[in-house]
């Protein structure tokens, strides 16, 4: 009988907590989708490279787009240091 309480308070316990969620900004895409809603669940999908994609990709969906803070556009040529 110790054993089954044991038992039922870990998985009621394992069944209450969540999954830490970091959430992330890719820095390589400017255009960020807020995903929300307790059926989808809460994520920040950065893989956009335009608004009108994003907001193509959020038809149908409790979604947002906004541009990326953290978005670090690449130069076009690689740096390279004179001699």
């Amino acid at each position: 009988m110790r054993l089954l309480g044991a038992l039922l308070l870990a998985l009621g316990v394992l069944w209450m907590t969540r999954p830490a969620s970091a959430q992330m900004y890719d820095p390589r895409y400017p255009v960020c989708m807020h995903v929300y809603g307790e059926l989808v669940g809460e994520r920040m999908d950065c893989i956009f490279t335009s608004l009108d994609q994003c907001q193509a990709g959020a038809v149908g969906l409790p979604a947002t787009c906004l541009v990326n803070p953290y978005y670090a556009p690449r130069s076009a040529r690689p740096y390279r240091p004179e001699r």
